[in-house]
């Protein structure tokens, strides 16, 4: 019976992939509801999850590619391929009505420009600190603490190791899960309490779950107005890491 069970799961890998990941997000939603009231998002706790998941996997199987090292989960190798996740991403970035953004004003636009550079800066400053210093690396880690999309992304286009990019990933984590936590509790003294202010919010943090997060927290009318910009976030995040901040990076690295 489990020979059988396990041929048939071998056989058809990207359906047993969308099982694992479907019962994984299921959890993970049911943890936030369940522990948190909501408070951490469930994709930050999934994200977690997979991670601890890859290492357990890798730790167990000897192999270096996570859970696709078990050959009954080989088809968790093609949900997370780079085909799925560009496509994905492409897909967020066309989703965007221009003309909403364009009703953010000045002021979101300059949110978002210093929203990611503030990030970038921080996260190559870290990955300086604990001994990286060749431009690839640095723009990857500094890309991931933008989010942790943007960080998986920079490293494909730009050559860095998968070592990197999941650090890249780790850093883009721990800043959501950041914002999810401190989001409440900073938001009166920030004046975060009403649309405008929420914009420029979702421009500076970027992080579309942890911003969403934080702000229904806070006020749930308010989420909308802070994903806004935060939707344009991981866009031009995605936009600018390869191109224009490697450049930099590179230049000042060499």
């Amino acid at each position: 019976m489990y020979e059988a069970l396990q041929k048939v799961i071998s056989s058809y890998g990207l359906v047993s992939g969308f099982a694992v990941i479907g019962a994984t997000m299921w959890l993970s939603y049911w943890i936030s509801q369940r522990f948190t009231q909501g408070r951490l998002h469930g994709s930050a706790i999934a994200i977690f999850l997979g991670l601890l998941l890859a290492y357990f996997g890798g730790l167990f199987t000897g192999g270096k590619k996570g859970l696709v090292d078990i050959s009954v989960l080989s088809g968790i190798g093609l949900m997370g391929g780079a085909m799925l996740r560009d496509f994905a991403i492409v897909a967020t970035a066309f989703g965007v009505n221009i003309d909403e953004l364009k009703r953010a004003g000045v002021p979101g636009v300059i949110s978002l420009l210093f929203g990611i550079g503030s990030s970038f800066v921080a996260g190559v400053v870290v990955a300086l600190a604990f001994g990286y210093t060749d431009a690839v690396s640095l723009t990857t880690i500094g890309a991931g603490a933008v989010t942790y999309i943007v960080g998986p992304v920079t490293g494909a286009a730009i050559g860095a190791s998968s070592e990197v990019m999941a650090l890249s990933i780790a850093a883009g984590l721990v800043k959501a899960i950041l914002v999810m936590i401190a989001t409440p509790f900073v938001a009166p003294y920030i004046g975060l309490n009403n649309p405008r202010t929420a914009v420029i919010f979702g421009g500076l943090m970027g992080t579309s779950s942890g911003v969403a997060a934080g702000l229904a927290a806070t006020d749930p009318k308010l989420v909308p107005y802070g994903c806004l910009t935060a939707a344009f976030y991981t866009a031009l995040g995605c936009l600018l890491g390869p191109s224009l901040l490697f450049f930099i990076v590179r230049g000042i690295a060499a």
